[in-house]
């Protein structure tokens, strides 16, 4: 397994990380958290990230990990928790990290990011954008000074808003999720390179959008739901025969798409089962996409710059677009609800 710089925190992780949402009661629980990450040892992986807003994943991958040997890149987040929610309150905030740290049984946690960032609504962080400022920097200071944490990052899910929160340069790595796959490339254009620009170690989240890009849905597509609009439905269909001419699958595509980029640090994967785990591992070993196909997905890219305003912020495909969780596509619990 590849292992690559974290920006300045001078951490090397491997290429493929475990990302902590499925690795909870949402899946297989404890027991098979535990496999998943004794296989993910064997196979080179040597980082893990979850929050406190995935369930009881801090919990479960406390346990699972518990007797683990080897080095492990630990991050979890600030946001959600407690109940209800204060984000201007730090001593709120400095107890949701006592409790990760109970949970995890660490002693320290690796990387501490602030969940959400960019939508104030939902998680209002900070008083000030420029200079930008709130209780959490407070914090993260406090809590680096005393070894409770060693590095800070931003883990969000937007472009405009976390570019401006990436050039403060007050964090060390930044989570970008839903904005760079093999179809959405909004990330490419300010927020990855002003990522580089700082030095920051760059995560990619939900490459396979969540489920969507994970699998095909050929016959749904071409009967257009309501929701689809149709330059979506004829990149989607473009993709699909990009698919059959170039006999990937649609995870081998997606990975090994995400690794072709050298800015790109490391890729959580929400796997279920040892059997996802290796999957993935066996795609990401067979390295970048070769130069003709990487320029066929940049023109398919190309197909729809900017995201129909009323799209769904995670495609529905394969799933009930009127199902639960739709009402509430901000909360990471619920989006894995609907596409899993």
């Amino acid at each position: 397994m590849e292992n690559r710089r974290l920006g300045r925190t001078e951490l090397f992780t491997s290429v493929l990380s475990i990302g902590g949402l499925y690795t909870s009661s949402l899946a297989g629980g404890e027991s098979e958290t535990a496999r998943i990450m004794r296989r993910a040892m064997e196979l080179g992986i040597n980082s893990i990230d979850t929050a406190p807003a995935y369930a009881d994943s801090e919990r479960t991958i406390g346990g699972a990990i518990r007797d683990v040997n080897g080095p492990l890149i630990v991050t979890t987040k600030l946001g959600g928790r407690p109940q209800p929610f204060e984000p201007q309150s730090i001593d709120a905030l400095r107890s949701s990290l006592e409790e990760s740290l109970r949970l995890l049984r660490r002693d320290s946690i690796d990387i501490l990011m602030i969940h959400e960032p960019d939508r104030p609504q939902q998680y209002a962080w900070w008083t000030s954008y420029d200079p930008l400022d709130g209780p959490v920097l407070a914090l993260m200071d406090e809590l680096k000074q005393a070894g409770k944490i060693r590095f800070t990052g931003l883990a969000g899910t937007t472009v405009t808003e976390m570019t401006s929160l990436v050039r403060s340069n007050l964090f060390d790595v930044v989570l970008t999720a839903f904005n760079y796959n093999t179809l959405f490339r909004e990330a490419s254009g300010e927020l990855i390179p002003s990522a580089i620009e700082q030095d920051m170690g760059v995560v990619l989240g939900s490459v396979m959008g969540q489920g969507f890009l994970a699998r095909r849905a050929d016959a749904e597509v071409r009967r257009k739901p309501v929701w689809l609009a149709t330059e979506r439905q004829q990149q989607l269909l473009a993709y699909y025969e990009l698919l059959d001419q170039s006999g990937l699958t649609p995870v081998e595509m997606s990975l090994r798409f995400a690794v072709s980029n050298p800015d790109v640090s490391t890729i959580p994967i929400g796997c279920k089962t040892t059997e996802q785990l290796e999957e993935s591992v066996r795609a990401v070993m067979k390295g970048p996409l070769s130069t003709d196909i990487l320029e066929r997905l940049n023109a398919i890219a190309k197909m729809v710059p900017n995201r129909p305003y009323e799209e769904p912020m995670i495609l529905p495909l394969g799933k009930s677009y009127f199902g639960p969780g739709i009402a509430n596509m901000g909360s990471a619990v619920q989006v894995g609800k609907l596409q899993k």
